[in-house]
């Protein structure tokens, strides 16, 4: 059996300069728990001295256009708002199904608007918008912009605004949608069959190519690409192109938990999935069938400067998580690296939504179980391969998420999913974590 090329750790260090982001987290070990984070007074989130926060929205609060800010907010991005209006716009995703009701959208008697995806027995999930001031970031309004769709958990960015992703193939379920940043009330939500029915976590587009990158959130889940027909044509139902999944060359149907270390490469190349509208949740059987990789619980997904980095939450030696990185060359293949992963659960707790700063920090949003902390943190990984506390859950053990930083990286913007609160964290992040200032 050939096995991949793996660089010896001096040669990773040095090649990887010519990479951008030499990351190799490895076995490194992290500051205690907590280093470096003051405890808040408020007991919602401890941060480092010199940091700040906002809380922009609590679950339950009245929105601008009178419904009500759902609760489980998840996956999130932000966009600039129109052009002299010094504002920014959050589109944020709502984790809610069938069931939870009472964290929905709708005040009581409030009927479901016609827009909704199902508006017999709608799902309560969905996305919200949240325009903030540019220069204060304080909250200037908020509203439903997709409602009836179901567990929407993570997302990405595209050329045409917000695709939000549903993370079940239940009843109907199972699909992305595309939502305009600039949409001031509820819009039809229409899915994009050609971007596949799968447990969907996270999607991005590569704003060159108009490549659709997709995770997958199973144990036994793929990483996928949608091709278009048709470069630079807006995303929508009538979309066309081909639908495939990620595989090793050298070793299909790859395991990519199994012997690997940071550092190791793969050269990639990609395998059409002969029913990419399948209802029957077999894109991954579909994939693997023909030698795709194995990725475990692919989630956070993000485009940067030729790149695409996601997140395999449970991946490595300790289920504790992987961050990957893939390079396109050329239109049929490409380099796989394997950034960084938890070799012991006190490094890294299962990064689950990820973004990179401007200046090439990676910051992961835990959604990790490990009994031994049940506090979940925001983890920044630096170009140098350090890992830094950003923030700390001090309100309860529910995960973080929706981390998204302003197009001129002075806020980042997360949510705390259990606790319903998308909060604003203001502060010197260069200087933290010494990639800059």
């Amino acid at each position: 059996m050939s096995h991949p090329r793996r660089l010896h750790r001096r040669a990773f260090l040095q090649a990887s300069t010519a990479l951008a982001l030499p990351f190799l987290l490895g076995r490194c070990a992290l500051p205690e728990d907590d280093n470096g984070l003051l405890p808040d007074p408020d007991g919602v989130l401890d941060l480092p001295e010199g940091f700040r926060y906002q809380v922009l929205e609590r679950r339950g609060g009245r929105m601008s256009d009178g419904y009500r800010v759902p609760g489980q907010p998840d996956g999130m991005g932000c966009f600039a708002g129109p052009e002299g209006s010094n504002t920014l716009v959050l589109m944020r995703n709502h984790e809610l199904e069938a069931g939870q009701e009472d964290m929905g959208p709708y005040f009581t008697g409030q009927p479901v608007p016609g827009q909704s995806y199902r508006p017999e027995g709608a799902s309560p999930g969905g996305v919200t918008r949240v325009v903030v001031d540019a220069s204060t970031f304080t909250r200037v309004s908020s509203n439903l912009v997709l409602t009836g769709s179901a567990r929407n958990c993570a997302g990405g960015a595209s050329p045409w605004g917000w695709l939000t992703c549903e993370e079940t193939v239940k009843d109907g379920h199972g699909y992305v949608f595309l939502c305009d940043p600039a949409a001031s009330e509820v819009q039809d939500a229409v899915p994009i069959p050609a971007l596949g029915k799968m447990n969907h976590e996270a999607a991005v587009v590569d704003p060159t190519s108009f490549i659709t990158y997709l995770t997958e959130d199973r144990g036994d889940g793929c990483f996928y690409r949608f091709v278009p027909d048709s470069p630079g044509e807006r995303l929508g139902p009538e979309s066309r192109g081909r639908l495939q999944a990620l595989r090793v060359e050298a070793e299909p149907s790859r395991d990519m938990n199994a012997r690997v270390q940071p550092g190791d490469t793969f050269q990639v190349d990609w395998v059409d999935l002969p029913r990419p509208e399948a209802q029957d949740d077999s894109l991954r059987a579909q994939g693997t069938g023909r030698g795709a990789a194995v990725f475990r619980r692919g989630e956070g997904i993000f485009f940067h400067e030729g790149s695409i980095y996601f997140c395999a939450t449970t991946g490595g030696p300790q289920s504790g998580g992987q961050l990957w990185r893939y390079t396109p060359s050329g239109s049929q293949g490409g380099t796989l690296l394997l950034l960084a992963q938890a070799e012991d659960r006190s490094l890294l707790d299962m990064p689950d939504n990820i973004c990179v700063a401007p200046w090439g920090d990676v910051v992961m949003a835990e959604d990790g179980d490990d009994p031994r902390r049940p506090s979940e943190h925001l983890r920044i990984l630096t170009p140098s391969g350090q890992v830094r506390n950003l923030a700390r859950n001090a309100l309860s053990n529910g995960e973080l998420a929706g981390v998204c930083f302003s197009p001129d990286g002075r806020a980042l913007f997360a949510n705390m999913q259990s606790d319903g609160l998308t909060v604003v964290i203001t502060g010197p992040f260069q200087r933290y974590t010494g990639t800059g200032l």
